[in-house]
């Protein structure tokens, strides 16, 4: 399998990290949408990252689509729980963590792409207040039961959330307060010692080759 895409995409990154918590060996090309777009339209015509290239050269993209092919391949290896209830609640930590991931890659883009006259303060504001929100709510879980953060425990909601906390505070420090999110940002200090972290450092390297 082929990883596309870059990882300063916390979306290409969460795949990483997870193909190398579910045992699955994978090459990484780092591609951008916007530098090498030409590139990444011979692999996939839509540009959009991640995609993955399957054994078969058959391309998937959308990171939650992916994870649910690489959860199929890993089986009976799997980032998620055992127990409807437990599943339930992980698939909502999930949920907010990529409600929070959408927003900020939503306010980096205005900010990168428009125009500063263009930019619609109303709608940064909204954006900004859902994301603070999901913060809020993911914040309130961790204090209430923190996670064991080793490899063999995270799970797809422990992936999600650390990277997304991760690319937010690289992104939009300004935005969101460390210091307002401190069971947060332990967190994510804790999970970015992890291996499969470090091998797949958020940034224009490819994975494994800081590791």
């Amino acid at each position: 399998m082929k990883l596309i895409g870059m990882l300063d995409s916390p979306y290409v990154r969460r795949v990483a990290i997870s193909l190398q918590l579910l045992g699955l060996r994978f090459e990484h090309q780092s591609l951008s949408v916007f530098r090498t777009f030409s590139e990444f339209q011979q692999i996939n015509p839509v540009v959009k990252a991640p995609s993955l290239v399957c054994d078969d050269g058959e391309v998937l993209m959308d990171s939650t689509l992916i994870l649910a092919y690489a959860e199929a391949l890993a089986r009976p290896r799997t980032l998620l729980p055992m127990g409807l209830q437990k599943l339930q609640h992980d698939l909502r930590l999930t949920g907010l963590a990529l409600a929070a991931c959408e927003k900020s890659v939503q306010i980096v883009y205005e900010r990168g792409m428009r125009p500063p006259e263009k930019l619609h303060e109303p709608w940064v504001t909204r954006v900004t207040g859902q994301l603070l929100a999901a913060f809020g709510e993911l914040e309130k879980e961790l204090s209430a039961q923190p996670f064991t953060v080793t490899s063999s425990t995270l799970r797809q909601s422990g992936v999600s959330i650390a990277v997304t906390w991760h690319f937010t505070q690289q992104m939009l420090p300004e935005v969101v307060a460390a210091a307002d999110f401190p069971h947060l940002h332990a967190f994510s200090v804790a999970a970015e010692a992890l291996p499969e972290f470090r091998a797949a450092p958020h940034g224009d390297s490819t994975f494994g080759a800081n590791a």
